[in-house]
């Protein structure tokens, strides 16, 4: 008999190993981190100078004169747009990941297919974790206040992480498909854009003009925000919430097969 008669076909491996497998390549993520900090930099540094400039150099004039007041409304926004703009990080590792070869080597390895994609975007929320933590101690140390308790402040910021993974799988499809670092670049801008600034992250949605509301209540963004400040500051949450997690899982729906057919063509 030839000897392909004895070949023994690749034994599946099951979703126990390959859960095993995506937490250490996140593992390696985090390490990547460690020996680049500057991504964490990037990622504290640029909500806290957004935080600054609103309050002090805008929030008299949005907020009317009262600046403690308008830093109340606006900050749990923040946090959720940090990491809305964060999430164009996991597109742009993996694009430049991909380019460089690396996914090559990881298929040449006994391991799941998805575990190297699925570890890159666990190991990027360590860092949207960061980013928003170091954005409510910001605040909170510029007199943000918190109304209240702290079971509510956490589940503020896991309902934030769990949007940003959904997020996540957008951008690692933008990252998988597009052609090259400047076309992501400029289908982030695209994306992300109207997300954050088209929301009531900076201004109530009844101070804008018609149109722009239809879009603004549309938007997930501002439920997830809405929801944030009910957490945080009290207000209604159940409507918000409602909303924001539909929105949630839709995303995850349609773009975490989207995501992983493109990873599979690619690699």
């Amino acid at each position: 008999m030839t000897a392909l008669a004895y070949a023994v076909p690749p034994r599946r491996i099951g979703p126990i190993r390959t859960i095993r497998h995506s937490l250490t390549l996140t593992w390696r993520g985090l390490m990547r981190i460690k020996h680049s900090p500057g991504q964490i930099w990037d990622l504290v540094v640029t909500p806290i100078i957004m935080v600054t400039v609103f309050v002090f150099l805008f929030g008299g004039a949005i907020g009317g004169g009262n600046r403690h007041a308008y830093l109340q409304f606006m900050l749990p926004g923040v946090m959720v747009q940090s990491v809305v703009f964060a999430s164009l990080g996991t597109g742009t590792a993996l694009h430049t990941d991909i380019t460089n070869g690396i996914f090559d080597r990881f298929r040449s390895l006994p391991i799941a297919r998805s575990a190297p994609l699925i570890g890159a975007i666990f190991g990027d929320l360590f860092r949207y974790v960061v980013s928003v933590v170091v954005v409510l101690l910001f605040g909170i140390a510029i007199g943000f206040r918190i109304h209240t308790n702290p079971f509510a402040t956490l589940a503020a910021i896991v309902l934030i992480m769990v949007f940003a993974t959904a997020l996540c799988w957008v951008t690692a499809y933008l990252g998988l498909v597009a052609k090259s670092a400047q076309s992501l670049s400029g289908m982030g801008f695209l994306v992300m854009f109207p997300l954050t600034f088209g929301s009531n992250v900076f201004v109530p949605t009844d101070t804008l003009p018609g149109w722009i509301q239809a879009w603004v209540k549309l938007n997930p963004v501002t439920a997830l925000t809405d929801s944030a400040r009910a957490l945080l500051t009290g207000g209604p949450l159940l409507g918000p919430l409602m909303y924001a997690s539909a929105w949630t899982v839709a995303i995850l729906v349609l773009f975490f097969p989207l995501a992983v057919r493109a990873y599979r063509n690619k690699t």
